[in-house]
């Protein structure tokens, strides 16, 4: 998905706090977040914590900017407009279509789509009028996010919690972006497995699962029916799409080529252990029996990727990761040819990693991607969430193609 101009509405609410995770996810995607806030909203949140995160400005007066016709122009440029927190008394006023203030002209102003994602009690959520006001909003298109239902203000439980950043920022996204992955299957892993040693240790690696995750829910948005097989991930697994989860390199293998009978696009972008101890002790290793010095035995697990290729159905298209800590680009991209043609891939997606770079849940990638000739489709350096839009970029151009 290219850069967007995205306007975050804040109004007055106690959920204001949590627009600060919405807005920071729309920057790490890339895209250019512009704030308007009410001024209720500024009560729970600053605008200095604003500006920082959102890396612009934060709008809140009706009568600034009157010479550049702020109060529309704001509106007239944005790509997509969400409004987190939406309280009850903005959605009255939507519904209603007032433009009391610089966020409801912007509203007002623009052609862009409109997410909200409600936040209030719940006996303000379930009153006769949010209901009607709400249902209004859906028939003109607004895509409506949440509520949630659980824990409130003070000491209330119940439905009007405002959803978490992720899956807004997930749904507003979607309610713009292609869905040229319609009708399409596609099985992806994540994570890092873990080999055990005894029952508190094992082997593993660095990991998160936000790339896979990432391309999950980006497939998932381009309308992709979407398996995830997940391995320990450190961040959590993105709504509407089937989790399967799994521990070890066996179980991810197993896992993978059951799912792969029934996939379009396979994406094997998980950190599987290339070795796992030969023997796993059945009680915790005891250092008092083991002295100064531990070996263990260490044999080579299947390689799942060349599995995959192997079993291929006609059409069905293989993409595999390769985290790789070599600095040298020409160096780099002779691995990444040797590597495709070794796995049997379609296309290869080298990441570049290294102590400071490419592996945890927010640290940006770099990749490249090669297909099955050695030839580079694409390069990309960013947020994960970039990066995962460029992959499925590549994968339907060449779905397209087939």
């Amino acid at each position: 998905m290219s850069r967007l101009n995205v306007v975050v509405g804040i109004s007055g609410g106690i959920a204001a706090y949590k627009a600060v995770s919405v807005v920071r996810e729309l920057v790490l995607a890339g895209h250019d977040t512009h704030v308007v806030a009410t001024e209720h909203a500024l009560r729970f949140v600053g605008r200095p914590t604003l500006e920082a995160i959102s890396r612009n400005p934060v709008h809140t007066d009706l009568f600034d900017g009157v010479a550049e016709v702020r109060h529309v122009a704001i509106g007239q440029a944005a790509d997509l407009i969400v409004v987190a927190p939406a309280t009850a008394n903005m959605i009255a006023k939507l519904a209603a279509g007032m433009a009391d203030d610089l966020l409801g002209n912007t509203i007002l102003a623009s052609r862009a789509p409109l997410v909200i994602a409600p936040a209030m009690h719940t006996e303000m959520w379930q009153h006769p009028a949010t209901v009607a006001n709400i249902a209004l909003l859906r028939e003109r298109g607004v895509v409506v996010v949440g509520p949630a239902s659980g824990r409130l203000t003070g000491q209330d439980t119940g439905p009007g919690r405002m959803s978490e950043p992720g899956d807004i920022v997930a749904a507003a996204l979607a309610a713009l972006g292609p869905r040229d992955l319609a009708g399409t299957r596609v099985l992806v892993s994540a994570g890092g497995t873990r080999e055990p040693i005894d029952p508190v240790r094992y082997i593993g690696n660095r990991s998160s699962g936000r790339q896979g995750v990432e391309i999950a829910a980006g497939a998932r948005d381009r309308g992709a029916e979407v398996v995830l097989v997940a391995a320990h991930l450190e961040v959590e697994a993105p709504a509407g799409v089937a989790l399967v989860e799994v521990g070890t390199a066996e179980e991810l293998r197993i896992a993978m080529l059951t799912e792969a009978a029934r996939a379009d696009v396979v994406v094997m972008a998980a950190a599987v252990a290339d070795y796992r101890p030969q023997r796993v002790s059945g009680s915790k290793i005891k250092k008092e029996s083991q002295g100064d010095e531990l070996a263990l035995t260490l044999v080579r697990n299947p390689d799942i990727l060349v599995q995959l290729t192997q079993a291929r159905r006609p059409g069905q298209l293989v993409v595999g990761f390769a985290a790789e800590t070599e600095t040298d680009p020409d160096a780099l991209l002779g691995l990444a040819r040797a590597k495709a043609a070794r796995k049997g891939v379609d296309l290869l997606v080298v990441n570049r990693v290294g102590w400071d770079e490419g592996f945890g849940a927010d640290a940006p990638n770099r990749v490249l991607i090669v297909d099955s000739t050695g030839t580079t489709r694409d390069e990309a350096s960013g947020s994960k969430s970039l990066v995962a839009g460029r992959v499925l970029d590549v994968v339907q151009n060449m779905n397209t193609r087939a």
